[in-house]
């Protein structure tokens, strides 16, 4: 079980990397990005099927969702510089917090 929430606290982080590199690509132009951005993708998801072998698919998605959502708001804000307000953090709480009680939800 604790193995399951390593992949999937690694799954997270390898999508939110690979998100954080997508300006990178220069919209797929530029091949060595590209690269780094699809097999990002593709090893996020890989680990991300393993996880939900170990964990229900609702738990595994609303923690890969709020978490995702939240790795990359934060990331915007720390390295690329992006603006974080009050409406626009409040506009994340509500997202996580409306994405995790919808995956909850289904799950009972």
């Amino acid at each position: 079980m604790l193995t399951a929430w390593a992949m999937l606290m690694s799954a997270i982080s390898i999508e939110v990397a690979a998100t954080a590199a997508l300006p990178r690509t220069h919209s797929f132009h530029d091949p060595v990005w590209t690269a780094f951005v699809l097999a990002g993708y593709a090893a996020s998801i890989w680990l991300l099927a393993l996880v939900i072998q170990h964990l229900s698919i609702s738990l595994t998605y609303a923690v890969w969702s709020g978490l995702g959502t939240a790795g990359i708001v934060a990331v915007g804000v720390v390295f690329l510089g992006e603006r974080l307000d009050l409406v626009s953090l409040l506009a994340l709480v509500l997202i996580i917090t409306g994405v995790v009680v919808l995956n909850l939800h289904g799950a009972h």
